[in-house]
């Protein structure tokens, strides 16, 4: 499984040409699930539609990140149950544990 995500500061965000491959008619504040019809517990499932990925290879990685990040598609197993980390901007790929408190 592929899913996209921000390596810099400055959190996730992709360019209008992005949205415009997606067939998006007016630009979102942000993207999430809701435009990709994903019903979840996760909040960021649409980082693996294969429409977002297949979007933002096709217009390339520098073309289509926002004007504040650097995009990186990363690939995963995929029975994995993922998340994604998020510390100043830059995320990582993390499997979901169980917590207890």
């Amino acid at each position: 499984m592929k899913i996209v995500v921000n390596i810099n500061y400055g959190g996730f965000d992709v360019s209008p040409k992005v949205l415009t491959e997606l067939g998006f008619l007016k630009p979102y504040t942000y993207l999430c699930n809701l435009q990709f019809g994903i019903e979840s517990d996760n909040d960021n499932a649409y980082r693996a539609d294969p429409r977002l990925i297949n979007a933002i290879e096709k217009i390339g990685l520098r073309k289509s990140a926002g004007p504040y990040n650097e995009l990186k598609i990363v690939e995963i197993p995929d029975d994995v149950d993922w998340e994604i980390y998020e510390y100043d901007g830059v995320e990582t790929i993390h499997e979901k544990h169980r917590v207890w408190k």
